[in-house]
């Protein structure tokens, strides 16, 4: 359909004609019963809410949200951390806005910028560099979140402190990787996935071949999409598609941003600075190789290892369930929480944070 419309001309993804004719082609090739397909992207889950897109749905289709929001799955470990050195009077903490109300095991960035830490926000982690520039006499931690789609801006500004030879800047480092999470939800075998809806933007960096593993592994279809109405039930239509046939395929439904090679420049620069380790997901636990660490040859930037911190294991708050959401076990409004003791005024737990969250997209749109 992509070949259709003109390049920056989104309106026909949003085409009600085409729209109306996708929802009745997942209809036709709909099996019956119920089957449980997966977006492991938190835009995906907000696009899905936004648009109302589960309405035009065949009732026993459900669409798990999982791991794909960075924000969410960002241990409170770190935070933890962050905010100990947020409260350090020589240290100023920079990041993204979403992980400023994030709670830790006690207290947030927010709650400690409001008792007059430094805290500040950010766009990228280049934005850190004038700053350490000006001053000097200041020590500047970037919290470095997000999946491959952010990885590669981050190694570069790594590589650019070490080049201005800035002794004033150091990375508190928990970014993961998408292919990892998905392998470790398919191996609990809790869920019954039966399909993935792949995340566009991490897929523009690993390519759409990355997820022929994950799906030759556990006989399951990937489909990467795109975030418009059009693009999200395109591929949930392919997904249907297969699962009615039996098939278990790598589908690319937004090559118009995606080839199936990815951006191998991005991933070079990222291999540059960091190597895979094992990471813990918040409310999901260690996967193997699913996180990423400096390499020895930019370690003297790693947070953690300059102020010597070490990482504690935290409790989740008592009746927050983001972990199940995260694994698909439950649906948001299912959490005994939601809604009532957290909201996005008064989250209890990160997926009621983030702008890309589970449960911040169903209280925003109703579940829609």
């Amino acid at each position: 359909m992509g070949e259709r419309f003109k390049p920056g001309d989104l309106s026909g993804f949003k085409d009600s004609a085409r729209v109306r004719m996708l929802s009745e082609r997942i209809y036709s090739f709909y099996p019956g019963g119920e089957h449980k397909i997966m977006e492991v992207c938190g835009t995906h889950t907000m696009a899905i809410a936004r648009y109302g897109l589960r309405g035009l749905l065949p009732k026993g289709l459900v669409l798990l949200s999982g791991p794909g929001c960075p924000v969410c799955v960002t241990p409170a470990s770190i935070i933890d951390a962050a905010i100990g050195l947020a409260g350090t009077k020589t240290v100023s903490v920079l990041t993204f806005g979403d992980m400023l109300s994030v709670p830790g095991s006690k207290s947030s960035l927010e709650v400690m910028r409001s008792k007059g830490a430094d805290v500040r926000v950010l766009y990228s982690a280049y934005d850190m560099l004038r700053m350490a520039d000006e001053e000097r006499n200041r020590q500047f931690v970037f919290i470095s979140v997000g999946f491959e789609t952010t990885t590669p801006g981050t190694a570069l500004a790594v590589m650019e402190v070490k080049k201005r030879g800035l002794e004033n800047v150091s990375f508190l480092v928990a970014n993961r990787l998408v292919i990892p999470a998905m392998d470790a939800l398919m191996r609990l075998g809790e869920v019954g996935i039966e399909g993935f809806l792949c995340p566009g933007h991490v897929s523009v960096i690993i390519g759409s071949d990355a997820y022929r593993a994950v799906s030759s592994t556990h006989g399951v279809p990937c489909t990467v999409a795109g975030f418009e109405p059009v693009d999200i039930l395109l591929a949930i239509s392919d997904l249907t598609e297969q699962i009615k046939s039996g098939r278990h395929e790598v589908s690319n439904c937004y090559p118009r941003a995606v080839r199936p090679e990815g951006n191998e420049a991005a991933r070079r620069t990222a291999d540059t600075v960091f190597e895979e380790c094992d990471a813990e997901w918040r409310g999901i636990g260690t996967i193997p190789l699913s996180g990423l660490v400096l390499r020895p040859e930019y370690r003297e930037y790693d947070a953690l290892t300059r102020f010597g911190i070490r990482l504690l294991q935290v409790e989740e708050p008592p009746g927050c369930r983001c972990g199940d959401v995260l694994k698909g076990l439950i649906l948001p409004p299912e959490c005994g929480l939601f809604g009532n003791r957290c909201t996005p005024d008064r989250p209890v737990g990160p997926c009621m944070v983030s702008s890309e969250g589970s449960c911040s997209a169903y209280f925003k749109y109703k579940g829609i």
